[in-house]
């Protein structure tokens, strides 16, 4: 049986006629709005003990509104002692370097051998719970493949404030990565959303379908045949930089899932058929979260971290010099 904390809210003065979802996040500072609108669609919010899950609805001074939140149990999530390499940690936070083939957090059909349950291990299971029972900790995600830095929440309170910098896209992003091609591009922008037949991949689009995505690009070393650039997150959306620059006509080397017509090109010019070959043997999308910097959620001091290149993007960059 599903057990839950139950959190009684009074609407007070200052709040009256203010939306619904609004007037509870701004009450109950551990839960973002989005958990507040999941809370009311699932039809966990009542007033005189009559369900209410119209998100719109405005709210009138001295109503008591009664939530009933799902309690969060991460014990079937299986600790494990996997390597972490952690770039910093306090009581609140942890920097993570994630390595490139490791799952952020269980999912269908991967629950096991994931960062967060080596988390789970290394924290004794000391993390947030303030996101979905599979997410501990989880404020951000890196994909299966891409390597680089991710923040770790130890408390709901320091997700919540992360978390709201990530909403806010005051967070500092910035990644490596490595493109068929030579950019000549310094920005890309547009909407994301779900492709509308392969649901597993993104889109972008100019018709204000999905969410707003920005990435600022600079050249940093052309190899003739790709690029090494540096990719600032201006938004931070799911795939955002391999949907831009595959949008622009210059896909990650090595990614399986998008750009995959676009790179034969390259192959047919003989004086780059070995960096060619050198390139579509790489195993992952050449993408690193190379630097991270936000305002500490207790110190209030803004923290800048940045994470080296990984050994093979490394390889791969220096096996293209040699021709």
């Amino acid at each position: 049986m599903q057990n839950y904390k139950i959190i009684k809210v009074i609407i007070d003065n200052s709040q009256n006629n203010q939306r619904l979802d609004v007037a509870l996040a701004n009450n109950i500072s551990t839960y973002s709005r989005s958990q507040i609108k999941l809370l009311l669609l699932d039809k966990k919010v009542k007033i005189s003990n009559k369900i209410i899950n119209n998100i719109s609805h405005k709210v009138k001074t001295g109503e008591i509104y009664t939530l009933y939140s799902p309690v969060k149990n991460f014990t079937h999530h299986k600790p494990q002692n996997i390597p972490l390499d952690i770039h910093y940690e306090d009581k609140d936070i942890i920097i993570i370097n994630k390595n490139s083939g490791i799952v952020t957090h269980p999912a269908p059909g991967n629950y096991d051998n994931t960062l967060v349950n080596a988390l789970i291990y290394h924290t004794k299971n000391k993390l947030s719970n303030i996101n979905e029972t599979n997410r501990p900790g989880i404020v951000h995600r890196l994909d299966k493949d891409t390597s680089g830095l991710l923040v770790i929440a130890k408390n709901n309170d320091s997700h919540k404030i992360i978390s709201d910098q990530f909403k806010k896209h005051s967070i500092t992003r910035k990644y490596l990565a490595i493109v068929w091609g030579i950019p000549n591009i310094k920005s890309v922008s547009g909407y994301i959303n779900r492709h509308h037949i392969n649901r597993k991949k993104m889109s972008l689009n100019k018709n204000l379908k999905g969410k707003y995505s920005e990435t600022i690009i600079k050249l940093i070393k052309s190899y003739g045949i790709c690029s090494l650039i540096e990719c600032e997150l201006k938004t931070g959306r799911t795939h955002q930089v391999r949907v831009h620059m595959n949008s622009v006509n210059h896909p990650l080397i090595g990614d399986k899932t998008y750009g995959l017509n676009k790179t034969s090109k390259y192959g047919k010019e003989k004086k780059f058929i070995k960096k060619y070959l050198i390139c579509k043997n790489f195993k992952r999308q050449a993408l690193h979260a190379a630097e991270l910097g936000f305002v500490h959620p207790k110190t209030k001091k803004f923290i800048y971290f940045k994470s080296k290149v990984p050994k093979d993007m490394l390889d791969l960059l220096d096996n293209l010099s040699k021709y």
